[in-house]
């Protein structure tokens, strides 16, 4: 069903548009996640489609009596309201209704007109059919499955608003976004000021929705996981393509290289029709001139195609360090009563790229520093290689001097080695150009401060990057510009992220902090991702299994009166010998999962959980068998 149509839509300001002649359909069941660069006016087309504001020419049509709803940016509440009571509002339509509802049925408790009477039964059915459509008895369930989901504690419910962060706030307007459950969602960066845990329920709880969304965000995974089509805003113009988000970056490169090899192809037709006709301008082929001159009028010229591309990002040779950059043992970090963590055992490798992840506060930067030097281990050891020259880039990027030009902030003392030239150069290979490079650092975006940074780091003659949130302030292309560049840095990287997207490319290691465990996984995030699913189904299957049973069981009997066998008949200590074996083999798998070789051979891992689920599937088994030999044999 269409939701949501827009046609010849265009919004600009001082005379510059933003976006001309778009046209845009949204229907039921759609999740279309819109991206474009930083400043394309995404967010001013979600507030046109909201009716927030107003385009300058072209026409929003809201279909078939749809309710639309807008993620806001900023919170704004009611003052002394709870968390609960905030987010209940969300049904404040269908509290109305309760109370209608309530005020009818008093009326008929005093009525004694039959006409009247029938008049308010006939109203209280509809309501309460009304009710029963929008399951509206079980309101405070529903409340209580979205804030728990999105991350709120129960014994937060009946805190007031004003006590929670800014973060908090805006996840407390997502959880009215969801409870309301408008027809339309306009959803801009959903994910942002949630954790990993809290973005996969999220991931999950809008799939399952039936309305149709428009999604902005700078999560690629979480776009992934959710949207089933893509708009692109480029150079004025939308761009849809089907499909999720690694389909459309797919679709998309294959778009240009077509439209990049028809333009060419025209471009080299209309080069030697021209050459023919300067060639035949004169003479007996006039004629024929001419009629190509016409032919070429007449010709429909394509513009050369351009797609949305990232910086150019790239780092300098770099010296070679020792093989092994830091070594790690049974380290340990607390801060007064306060564990972070314990008993973390690694190594890393020349060239090697760690990925670091886990909750707000669980250590992730504080581990960071330690391998710096800049903060002391309670327990434990931290050996850093030969020839190892680590740099820094700090999330709060207070590496650069703000009140510097870009160049100075580089390049404090000119190395003779390097000229000005050399060094905007490097500038440029980090997206950065022109005037640009002496603007002060304060005058920078989020976008260009980051690469600037980056660029430093390679002056200092870095052969260790270690990264703190190196994704937070650019865009999905400058994401990709760092990625590939980052794979091809023949240093080492140790980078600390929330990014999943961004770890799945760049990572072959990850340490993971987890609830009172801290967790090396030799892979990616997709590895991560792999082992604990299956973390927790076993899980899942052993509380199955060990949860009592809602049947009666009743054992077979034979007419004599002894329980009849269930399995063949085996000797108890055959059984025995064959649990101790599968008890082993079970041992030596779990041993092989940590080992690096089998980490980086996805194939491998997926057989070794299935073996590892067999395993765990036969144990029970035989232990029932080996219980019945005892008895029968005994």
């Amino acid at each position: 069903m269409l939701l949501l149509s827009c046609t010849n839509i265009s919004r600009g300001y001082d005379a510059t548009p933003l976006f001309d002649d778009v046209a845009l359909e949204l229907h039921a069941g759609e999740r279309i996640g819109f991206v474009g660069p930083n400043g394309a006016g995404k967010t001013t087309l979600l507030n046109v489609l909201a009716g927030i504001d107003e385009p300058d020419r072209g026409v929003v049509k809201l279909h078939a009596g749809a309710r639309l709803g807008l993620l806001r940016q900023v919170a704004e509440f009611a003052p002394g309201r709870t968390l609960f009571q905030e987010a209940k509002s969300a049904f404040d339509e269908l509290l109305a209704t309760q109370e209608e509802l309530h005020t009818v049925a008093d009326k008929m408790a005093h009525c004694h007109d039959p006409l009247e009477q029938k008049q308010l039964a006939d109203q209280f059915d509809r309501l309460n059919e009304q009710l029963a459509a929008n399951d509206a008895y079980s309101l405070d369930h529903k409340v209580d499955d979205v804030l728990t989901g999105l991350g709120f504690l129960k014994k937060d419910f009946h805190r007031e608003i004003a006590s929670f962060s800014g973060g908090q706030q805006r996840r407390i307007l997502l959880a009215q976004m969801l409870l309301s459950a408008p027809d339309i969602m306009l959803l801009d960066e959903p994910s942002n000021h949630l954790d990993i845990d809290t973005t996969r329920w999220l991931e999950g709880y809008l799939s399952r929705q039936p309305q149709g969304m428009v999604i902005v965000s700078h999560d690629r995974y979480f776009l992934e996981k959710v949207t089933n089509k893509t708009i692109e805003l480029h150079a004025k113009k939308i761009t849809s393509y089907p499909g999720s988000y690694k389909q459309y970056v797919r679709l998309r490169d294959e778009r240009y290289d077509r439209q990049l090899k028809e333009w060419e192809s025209q471009k080299e037709f209309v080069g030697k029709q021209e050459d023919y006709i300067r060639r035949a301008a004169y003479g007996q082929l006039a004629k024929q001139a001419q009629s190509r001159v016409k032919a070429l009028d007449k010709l429909d010229r394509l513009e050369k195609p351009t797609k949305v591309s990232g910086p150019h990002i790239q780092f300098k040779d770099v010296m070679r360090s020792g093989d092994v950059v830091f070594h790690v043992e049974e380290l340990a970090k607390s801060f007064g009563t306060k564990k972070l963590f314990s008993g973390l055992n690694f190594d890393i490798k020349r060239g090697q790229r760690l990925g670091i992840m886990g909750a707000n506060g669980s250590g992730k930067t504080t581990l960071l520093k330690m391998l710096l030097g800049e903060e002391t281990a309670t327990s434990g050891t931290i050996q850093r290689g030969h020839l190892v020259f680590p740099g820094y880039l700090d999330q709060h990027l207070k590496l650069l001097d703000e009140n510097e030009t870009v160049i100075r902030a580089v390049w404090p003392e000119p190395d003779p080695a390097q000229t000005e030239k050399t060094m905007r150069n490097l500038l440029g290979s980090f997206g950065i150009h022109g005037e640009t490079c002496d603007q002060l650092v304060k005058e920078l975006s989020g976008g260009e401060r980051s690469r600037a940074a980056l660029a430093k780091l390679t002056v200092a003659g870095t052969n260790v990057l270690i990264l703190d949130e190196p994704t937070n302030h650019l865009d999905l292309w400058a994401c990709d510009s760092l990625e590939e560049a980052l794979k091809n840095y023949e240093g080492t990287c140790l980078v600390v992220s929330h990014d999943r997207y961004f770890l799945n490319r760049v990572a072959d290691l990850l340490i993971v902090f987890e609830p009172n465990r801290v967790e090396m996984v030799y892979g990616n995030f997709d590895t991560y991702e792999l082992l604990r699913a299956n973390r927790e189904q076993a899980a899942k299957e052993a509380g199955d299994k060990a949860a009592p049973k809602k049947e009666t069981v009743v054992a077979k009997v034979a007419p004599g009166g002894k329980r009849k066998r269930k399995y063949p008949y085996r000797k108890p200590e055959q059984l025995e010998v064959e649990i101790a074996e599968l008890e082993a083999k079970m041992m030596e798998m779990d041993v092989s999962l940590t080992t690096p070789e089998v980490y980086r051979d996805g194939e491998r891992v997926q057989e070794l959980m299935q073996d590892i689920a067999d395993a765990q599937a036969r144990l029970p088994e035989l232990y029932e068998h080996w219980e019945e030999a005892t008895e029968f044999n005994g």
